[in-house]
């Protein structure tokens, strides 16, 4: 089994890991949400490099951090999306979101 977490690396950066299903997903939501909350960076890089596989419940994830983070005042950009979250995301309509400028 593999864990999941998400984790402040530094410099306004949250990396995730491990899989990002309805199993992992609630806990992950309560710790990213932290993690914005105490934040001092006026922006944040949401590190998706280290996820092993994701359900749609890693693409809720990331939206619900990207509301977070705006409501926080912070701006947000999200890197390394793995391949299966970029399809949900295209097939959810979503793709602009997550495109990197």
């Amino acid at each position: 089994m593999n864990e999941a977490c998400v984790t402040a690396v530094g410099g306004g950066e949250l990396k995730l890991f491990g899989v990002l299903d309805y199993r992992t997903g609630p806990e992950l939501r309560k710790q990213g949400a932290e993690l914005i909350k105490s934040s001092d960076s006026p922006s944040l890089v949401l590190d998706c490099s280290a996820v092993v596989k994701s359900s749609s419940v890693g693409l809720a994830l990331l939206l619900a951090f990207m509301r977070d983070a705006t409501a926080a005042g912070k701006s947000v950009s999200v890197r390394a999306l793995p391949e299966d979250m970029k399809e949900i995301a295209q097939v959810s309509g979503v793709t602009e979101l997550f495109e990197q400028h």
